[in-house]
């Protein structure tokens, strides 16, 4: 199934992006506010319904990989992953806008041939990034504070792709973003995370926070640092008006 919305009328300059979701809580979150005050318009590709389709490279300018409870690697227990790897793939030699987010840079990498694994941590709650040289030379991204609060959950990690630039890093995990071309970002954090998905993140995937470790926050933590939201959501604003303007 694919699901199609307009959150606007589109005119002169308007994008069609379409959204790879693998949870149904797992939405764009912010993004989708974005996408309406600049008149674009979204599809879906629901990985969680089963008669799930992907639409044509030619029908869409900007592809959105979300986040999700699965690993990349497990394509025996969800075999459609293979699939969309290989479309992932399909739109980046197209030149298509990629972002993938958590899951879904992790999926991005694959697709470009990096490799995904386990991190040495599991990264739960709000932690800081810290932005690489690169980075703050690089007029995406100059307008980040260094450090930088962002919200973390993820256990796994991946190898940059072939010629990707190192974008930014955290204590626990060292690739947390990367820039691959003008066309490919991928953030292992979630940049796109509003109060409402976090909270139905801890419904269904609470569980994973009992796991022991630093790098884990607990519900209260979490809930007290909603406040970094706020200057998120400005922050990656700036970050889409910039990538898509290039």
């Amino acid at each position: 199934m694919m699901a199609i919305y307009n959150n606007a009328t589109s005119g002169a300059g308007a994008l069609h992006f379409h959204c790879l979701q693998h949870a149904a809580f797992e939405n764009p979150g912010t993004i989708l506010e974005w996408i309406a005050v600049n008149n674009h318009t979204i599809s879906y590709t629901y990985f969680f319904n089963q008669n799930f389709s992907f639409p044509s490279l030619d029908d869409i300018d900007v592809l959105l990989v979300m986040g999700g409870i699965m690993n990349v690697y497990e394509e025996q227990q969800f075999p459609w992953l293979k699939e969309e790897k290989q479309f992932i793939k399909a739109a980046a030699g197209a030149g298509k806008k990629i972002i993938g987010i958590c899951l879904g840079s992790q999926l991005v990498a694959a697709a470009l041939g990096a490799r995904v694994y386990k991190n040495k941590e599991t990264e739960i709650g709000f932690f800081p990034v810290s932005f690489t040289h690169a980075a703050m030379q690089h007029q995406l991204f100059s307008h980040f504070k260094n450090p930088y609060n962002v919200f973390q959950w993820h256990g796994d990690t991946f190898d940059l792709p072939a010629n990707a630039i190192l974008i930014a890093s955290s204590e626990i995990c060292k690739h947390q973003a990367y820039l691959a071309g003008d066309n490919i970002l991928g953030l292992q954090f979630h940049f796109e995370i509003n109060e409402t998905i976090i909270e139905d993140m801890l419904l269904h995937d609470g569980h994973e926070l009992q796991q022991h470790g630093a790098s884990i926050h607990t519900p209260q933590q979490i809930r007290k640092n909603f406040f970094h939201l706020q200057q998120n959501k400005k922050d990656m604003f700036l970050l889409l008006d910039k990538f898509f303007a290039a």
